[in-house]
């Protein structure tokens, strides 16, 4: 009996120690982020980045799950937020340690703006090594994985044999006799997001009618949305009919659980952005920051990244299929950050999404 009473001990003993151990490394979710790990670790890694939890939390555990000790906490804000928090932080002078050890952007020209001046420091390892050239600017801004830029649209509002295939498609549809795009198309609000920003001035670049198309969908009374998922969200409730410049990894995330929604790639050419990483100067623990990159990096992390956050893996970028335009990261990507250049963008984007002095939807 005194044996049996004893293994019984033994059992709850061993039960309540699991049990502690798994409180300890329990997820806590909010709505701005995902908190991993022991709470009483004295390894904290701190990862600021534009990625959906939703869409990136597998990502994350996988990682926890591979350095269980380690505490990992997870915020998400928007690419605009990251850009001024690392200057913001930077004000406080060179010697304070304080915010994220790895930012993680969706908006790679403010990335390629913070390595350019000073913000970022380098780091070398046989992983980011082994990334292609426009992968890897400086050793100091990295792609973890790229994103094509498509248009999305609502299946049960417009018919699959007339949606857009390439951006003078959508043109003639926006002055359709019928209208079926008027105050049913959105696109980003380039003046609060980084990404809209970043893909808007692209198509200037690339595209001779591009201001023709924004002036159309300004006499459409187009929307603008702060991000993919609010425009996604518009999508699925059926408010809008089609938005122009998504995400394809959120949207792919969308169509999987079920939304009534399309992806075009447009045949014209189709923007291939990268999702990229820094290493802030002032991180506080550098090298767990340099630890999650490499894990990133590795055959393992970028498998991860594709399965669990739809993102492509930098490898399978690296010989881009007919009409996919890769931005690569470097100097180039600063052309439109020129303050005289960037009044002018947002001056020539009001006067299109706001024709006549009409105020944009929101």
């Amino acid at each position: 009996m005194k044996s049996d009473f004893l293994k019984s001990l033994r059992l709850l003993t061993t039960l309540a120690a699991l049990l502690t151990a798994l409180a300890g490394h329990a997820a806590e979710t909010s709505a701005e982020g995902l908190t991993l790990g022991p709470a009483g670790s004295k390894n904290v890694l701190i990862v600021h980045a534009s990625n959906s939890v939703q869409v990136f939390r597998g990502v994350l555990e996988d990682f926890s799950s591979l350095n269980p000790g380690l505490r990992l906490e997870y915020t998400e804000l928007s690419t605009q937020e990251l850009y001024a928090g690392t200057l913001s932080r930077a004000a406080q002078g060179p010697a304070s340690k304080t915010g994220p050890d790895i930012i993680i952007s969706s908006a790679m020209d403010l990335q390629t703006k913070l390595v350019n001046d000073g913000y970022a420091q380098p780091h070398l390892s046989p992983e980011t090594r082994a990334l292609p050239a426009w992968a890897n600017w400086r050793d100091e801004v990295f792609s973890i994985g790229t994103d094509p830029i498509v248009m999305v649209y609502n299946t049960g509002k417009l018919a699959p044999g007339r949606a857009p295939r390439t951006r003078r498609e959508l043109l003639s549809l926006l002055q359709a006799p019928d209208q079926p795009l008027a105050s049913a198309i959105s696109t980003y609000d380039v003046e609060g997001s980084g990404i809209g920003y970043l893909a808007a001035t692209q198509d200037t670049r690339l595209d001779s009618m591009a201001g023709a198309l924004l002036a159309e969908m300004g006499r459409n009374r187009v929307a603008v949305h702060a991000s993919t998922e609010d425009a996604l969200d518009k999508l699925e409730r059926g408010e809008i009919t089609l938005a122009y410049n998504l995400l394809e990894s959120y949207t792919r995330h969308r169509i999987d659980q079920g939304a009534p929604l399309a992806i075009v790639y447009p045949q014209d050419y189709t923007l291939m952005l990268s999702r990229s990483a820094i290493i802030p100067r002032q991180a506080p623990r550098a090298d767990l920051g340099a630890k999650f990159l490499d894990y990133l990096l590795s055959a393992r992390g970028q498998e991860m990244v594709a399965r669990q956050s739809g993102m492509r893996p930098v490898s399978a970028s690296a010989n881009p299929q007919a009409g996919v335009r890769p931005v690569g990261l470097g100097v180039g990507l600063l052309v439109y950050l020129d303050p005289l250049k960037q009044r002018h963008f947002l001056d020539l984007w009001r006067a299109a999404i706001h024709p006549r002095g009409g105020s944009v939807q929101r």
